[in-house]
């Protein structure tokens, strides 16, 4: 999705959207990330100034005194940027990916099942499909990517064929650079 996004080019314009709209929008995240409750009013506190930046492909990117924090796509569920999940790492159920896709992921690959079922990955049992993860790498701090689990766990481990995380965002992408 964001593997040639750029603010400039991809960003036709911004709003900052009323009182209404920013309460909606935070309780809709809230309600995805029930883990934020804690850190709400850190990241977007109850009268804050909410910029919507719009972009091309109905792409919207919530925005809080120019820090990028969730994009989501059509109006649909919210994502959060990954120097917000670098902050808070604990928001989002986590797959570990083994060292050999590591650099794979970090071209935009998706996920695919040996990856996250090999010596060296982590995959907790329960995760349902449609789940937003933190995707880790092997032997690293921090989330490298985010991802929408495309199996449930289970499913992943018991046929260990074909793509289990489609990735969606990840470190060095379009707007990885562009939060910076």
């Amino acid at each position: 999705m964001f593997k040639t996004f750029t603010i400039k080019d991809g960003v036709s314009g911004q709003t900052l959207v009323k009182s209404s709209v920013a309460r909606g929008i935070r309780s809709k995240i809230l309600e995805q990330y029930p883990a934020l409750n804690p850190h709400i009013e850190e990241i977007l506190p109850k009268k804050a100034q909410i910029t919507l930046l719009k972009g091309e492909e109905h792409l919207n990117i919530v925005s809080h005194n120019g820090e990028m924090l969730f994009f989501n796509h059509y109006d649909g569920s919210y994502y959060p940027n990954l120097h917000l999940l670098h902050k808070y790492p604990d928001i989002l159920p986590k797959v570990q990916v083994d060292r050999g896709a590591i650099k794979f992921v970090l071209r935009g690959a998706n996920i695919m099942c040996p990856g996250l079922t090999s010596p060296g990955a982590q995959l907790d049992a329960g995760i349902p499909e449609g789940t937003v993860v933190a995707i880790q790498a092997e032997a690293k701090e921090s989330a490298v990517a985010v991802g929408i689990m495309k199996m449930s766990s289970d499913d992943i481990i018991s046929t260990n064929k074909g793509i289990g995380v489609d990735n969606i965002h990840y470190i060095g992408d379009g707007l990885w650079k562009g939060a910076q």
